[in-house]
C-alpha cells in the first residue's frame, strides 16, 4: 500500500486558508471600527412597563470615554414623534464592546418605527472634541426599525 505524503501537508494548507480567510475580514473589521464609535440597536423587547430597549457599543477610539450620553428620539409607525429621551451609555472603555438597556417605561415596542439619534448629551474623553462621539458615530440594527443619526 502506497501512502501520499501530500495528503497531511494538503489538510494542514487547507486548515490554514480558511484560518486566514476566516481571520482577514475580522481583522480588516477591527480596522474599520478604529477611530469610531459603533452603536447597534439590538433589541427591542416587551416588558411590563413599556419596551426594553437594548444596545451594544464600542468606542473604537484611543482614549476611554469617561462620559457620553446622546439625545434619542422614538418615532410613532404614522412618523409622528412619541419621545425625545437621553440615553447614559458612560463610563466606555477603548476596544470593548458593552451592552446597555434601557426601560422605556410607556412605549410599546411594536409601535416604534424609527429610532434617531438626535445629537449628543455628553461626550468627554481626554484630547477628544466633544462632537466626535456624534461625528465617528457608526450606528447599526438587525431590527427592521429604522436606525440612525
Amino acid at each position: 500500500m502506497k501512502k501520499s505524503k501530500l495528503h497531511f501537508p494538503a489538510c494542514l494548507g487547507l486548515a490554514f486558508l480558511t484560518f486566514c480567510g476566516a481571520a482577514a475580514p475580522a481583522a480588516s473589521q477591527e480596522a474599520a471600527d478604529k477611530g469610531q464609535l459603533s452603536l447597534e440597536l439590538n433589541n427591542l423587547a416587551a416588558t411590563d412597563a413599556g419596551c426594553l430597549a437594548t444596545f451594544m457599543v464600542k468606542n473604537g477610539f484611543e482614549k476611554p470615554l469617561e462620559k457620553v450620553a446622546f439625545e434619542i428620539v422614538l418615532f410613532s409607525k404614522t412618523g409622528r414623534v412619541d419621545r425625545m429621551l437621553i440615553l447614559d451609555f458612560s463610563p466606555l472603555t477603548v476596544g470593548k464592546t458593552r451592552v446597555r438597556q434601557f426601560e422605556l417605561d410607556g412605549a410599546s415596542c411594536p409601535d416604534i418605527s424609527r429610532v434617531l439619534v438626535n445629537d449628543t448629551a455628553s461626550c468627554e474623553a481626554e484630547g477628544q472634541p466633544s462632537r466626535a462621539c456624534l461625528q465617528e458615530l457608526k450606528t447599526s440594527t438587525p431590527l427592521s426599525v429604522e436606525f440612525g443619526t
